[in-house]
């Protein structure tokens, strides 16, 4: 039986700025997105009916039923399919998992078909579900209908860590006091060499780092310690967290550094990536 097998990365906000809120709760943002290689898996096979498996290092406490973001992606197709989901990703984890999961099943699932339309309904599965569905560098904005491609940025490498804590996405946003903040540069530069870039965002922010620091001291500690680390040019968290990353100016000091810091925090999820 033919199989199709789709990698959904970890996508890293490497910028996240709350510019506003709408009438009817929603938050807008203006952000930079750059995906990771490393991510979850996706096994689609056609079957009479439509089933989800998790399997991987992540898988505890994911849930199997209708209300997975990958189920909920199948659902809107036509075509059962029997689908194996290795988890990598820790959950509620600022990285996109679920919304680079349910992305990446919809790829799969149109490869698998033949019907390479994506259904309309989609996108109101997340925000960061159309930004998943590119898997590239690109600028995100509004409630994250709108996507830019941002070709030529990258390849950045980096460390990715979180302490083994997930967070509510709205618990974080509750807590942002000032929800009317300046969005990044109309322009962002085009072809940034790695060091001109990590300058270039570290001009930038996370508007949720600071409530979420203030909620989840973990976020704090991760923060520090990544900031410690040799080389490290800059560290900022990754969406609403609990996630943090450190960028660096080559792959070799990035790793090195990741070993370093996964033996200080051996209960750590520590990962040396490279963005693009």
């Amino acid at each position: 039986m033919r199989a199709v097998k789709v990698f959904a990365p970890a996508k890293v906000n490497l910028t996240l700025h709350v510019t506003g809120q709408r009438a009817d709760g929603y938050h807008l943002l203006d952000s930079l997105v750059m995906f990771a290689d490393i991510g979850d898996r996706l096994t689609l096979r056609m079957a009479e009916q439509t089933t989800l498996e998790v399997v991987g290092p992540m898988a505890e406490g994911v849930p199997e039923g209708a209300d997975n973001l990958v189920a909920r992606a199948a659902a809107l197709f036509e075509q059962p399919v029997a689908i194996t989901l290795s988890k990598h990703l820790p959950m509620a984890a600022g990285l996109g998992g679920g919304s680079a999961d349910a992305a990446a099943c919809a790829l799969g699932l149109a490869e698998l078909s033949g019907d390479r339309d994506l259904p309309a309904g989609l996108a109101q599965l997340g925000a960061d579900i159309r930004v998943c569905l590119g898997r590239r560098a690109a600028r995100m904005r509004g409630i994250g209908e709108e996507v830019t491609p941002l070709p030529g940025l990258g390849p950045l490498a980096a460390i990715l860590a979180n302490p083994g804590i997930g967070v509510a996405t709205p618990d974080i946003f509750k807590a942002l006091k000032n929800k009317q903040n300046p969005a990044m540069p109309a322009k962002i530069p085009a072809n940034m060499n790695p060091a001109k870039l990590i300058s270039w965002l570290a001009r930038q922010r996370n508007d949720l780092e600071a409530p979420a620091c203030a909620l989840v001291p973990e976020i704090t500690t991760t923060l520090a310690a990544l900031r410690a680390l040799p080389g490290a040019a800059l560290a900022r968290m990754s969406g609403s967290g609990a996630s943090c990353f450190a960028l660096f100016h080559g792959q070799e000091q990035a790793r090195r550094a990741a070993a370093q810091l996964a033996a200080q925090y051996p209960q750590w999820w520590v990962q040396a990536v490279t963005l693009a």
